[in-house]
C-alpha cells in the first residue's frame, strides 16, 4: 500500500497534557508539525473527558486517576476512539505498556503498522519510584516484558545511539532506528531575556539553570550538594531551578540547610511558552539526572546558547560533546563539582561553548527530526505490519472489546 500524499496518523501514549514530561512534550511538537506538513495526526491517550485541551486532535477515553501522577489506568478505548484509531495509516505509540498493549490489541486485527519510541531509562524509573521491590525482581520483569513487546511491534525508534545499546543489552534483538527528538528551535534562538532583577539576581551572577521535573530520578540531591561546594569557591554563582515534583520540599530545606537561599531560587512550574526568556537570562545550563533518554531540556538550553554541565549517562553524553558544548562528569559529586568549577572559571570557555552549543542545535530541528520520522512512517506503510493476526486471534480481539 502506497501512503497518500497527507497520512493519517495515530500517536498514542500513558499520559498526556496537561501532564508535562519530555514525552507529553515530544508527542505535541510532534503533531504539530506533522499537521502543519498536511498530515492528519490524533492523539490517543486515557483521562477525563472533561480536561480541557488547546489541540483539537486529542482523543481521550475514560480511565481511573493514579493519585496525582498524571497518569490514567484504563483497560480499552471508547469504540468511537477505537475506531478512529483503526482508520489510521500508521499507528506510533510512545509507552510500552498500557497504550503499548492497546496498540497491538487495535492494530492487529486491522493490519496497520504499529510503531514504538522508546523514550525513558524503565529499568531506573522502576528504581526510583519502586523502591520496596528488589532491584533484581524489576529488572527481570523488565528483561521480560520489554524484549517480548519488542518483537510484536513493526518497528522501533530511540532517540540516541546509547538507548539502542541500553535495549540490546535487555535482550531486544530487532533492528532499531535512531532518530533524535525534534524541537522548536526558534523561540530558544530568538528569546527576549527575562530581566535578572526579576528572579532575585544581578548582571553580575553567574547564573546556572535546571529546567525539569523536580522528582528522584533526576539526581537533584547531588546537584545541590555539588553547587555548594562551587559556589564556595565562585561566590558570583547563582542557581535557578524551574519546575517541580515530588522532592521540591525537600530540596528547598536542603537549600535552607546550606544558607544557600540568596544564592538558590526555586520557580516553580512555567508555561512552555515563556521558557525561553527564563533560559535567555542564564550564562549556563546544569544536569545531575542519570535516566534520561534524550533531554528535551539540554537540547533547548544548547539552543538557547548555553553550555550544559551534565553527567556522563545515556542520554546526555549522546547530547552534550565534553568540552565542546559543555562539560561531562562521572555520577559523583567530587568529579561534578570539579567540572562546574570548571566552567564558573572559565568565562572565554563559556562564551565559545555558547556558540558551539547553538551550532549543535541544529541537527534537533523539529523540521529535520519529522521529515525523519515521516520516512519511517513511509516504509512502514509500504511494507505493512510484520505479523499478521491468525484468525482466533482476530476474533479474541473483538469478543474482549465487546460490549462498549
Amino acid at each position: 500500500m502506497e501512503p497518500e500524499a497527507g497520512m493519517r496518523i495515530g500517536m498514542m501514549g500513558d499520559a498526556y497534557k496537561p501532564k508535562v514530561s519530555g514525552v507529553t512534550m515530544h508527542i505535541s511538537l510532534t503533531s504539530r508539525a506533522l499537521t502543519a506538513a498536511g498530515h492528519d495526526v490524533r492523539i490517543f491517550t486515557l483521562g477525563q473527558e472533561a480536561d480541557a485541551d488547546d489541540e483539537p486532535y486529542v482523543v481521550r477515553s475514560p480511565g481511573v486517576p493514579l493519585a496525582d501522577s498524571g497518569f490514567y489506568l484504563g483497560l480499552r478505548y471508547t469504540k468511537a476512539a477505537r475506531h478512529l484509531l483503526q482508520s489510521m495509516d500508521v499507528i506510533h505509540v510512545h509507552h510500552p505498556f498500557l497504550s503499548g498493549r492497546l496498540a497491538l490489541r487495535y492494530a492487529r486485527p486491522v493490519n496497520k503498522p504499529v510503531i514504538f519510541t522508546n523514550h525513558s531509562r524503565y529499568d531506573l524509573m522502576a528504581h526510583a519510584y519502586l523502591p520496596l521491590v528488589p532491584e533484581e525482581v524489576s529488572e527481570t520483569l523488565l528483561q521480560t516484558y520489554l524484549p517480548a513487546f519488542c518483537r510484536q511491534v513493526d518497528l522501533i525508534i530511540v532517540p540516541s545511539a546509547s538507548v539502542r545499546v541500553l535495549l540490546h543489552d535487555l535482550g531486544v534483538q530487532e533492528d532499531i532506528e535512531v532518530i533524535p527528538n525534534g524541537v522548536d528551535l526558534r523561540p530558544f534562538a530568538q528569546a527576549r531575556a527575562l530581566p535578572r532583577q526579576e528572579l532575585g539576581f544581578s548582571e553580575k551572577d553567574v547564573l546556572l539553570t535546571y529546567v525539569g521535573r523536580l522528582g528522584p530520578e533526576k539526581n537533584l540531591m547531588l546537584l545541590l550538594r555539588a553547587f555548594a561546594g562551587a559556589q564556595a569557591a565562585f561566590p558570583e554563582a547563582a542557581l535557578l531551578i524551574v519546575g517541580d515534583g515530588p522532592e521540591r520540599e525537600d530540596l528547598e530545606e536542603r537549600t535552607r540547610h546550606a544558607r544557600l537561599e540568596s544564592r538558590v531560587r526555586f520557580v516553580g512550574q512555567v508555561d512552555y511558552p515563556a521558557l525561553p526568556k527564563y533560559l535567555a537570562a542564564c550564562d549556563a545550563f546544569v544536569t545531575a539526572s542519570v535516566s534520561e533518554v534524550h533531554p528535551l531540556s539540554v537540547i533547548e538550553a544548547l539552543a538557547s546558547g548555553l553550555p550544559v554541565v551534565g553527567t556522563r549517562s545515556p542520554g546526555i553524553q549522546d547530547t552534550v560533546e565534553d568540552g565542546v558544548t559543555g562539560y561531562l562528569a562521572a555520577n559523583d559529586i567530587a568529579a561534578y563539582t570539579a567540572k562546574l568549577s570548571r566552567l564558573l572559571a572559565d568565562p572565554a570557555g563559556r562564551k565559545r561553548m555558547s556558540e558551539q552549543a547553538r551550532r549543535a542545535s541544529e541537527q534537533y530541528a523539529i523540521e529535520r527530526t519529522t521529515g525523519l520520522l515521516l520516512e519511517q512512517y513511509e516504509r512502514a506503510v509500504r511494507q505493512g505490519p510484520r505479523r499478521r493476526e491468525t484468525n482466533w486471534r482476530v476474533l479474541w480481539h473483538r469478543l474482549t472489546d465487546w460490549p462498549q
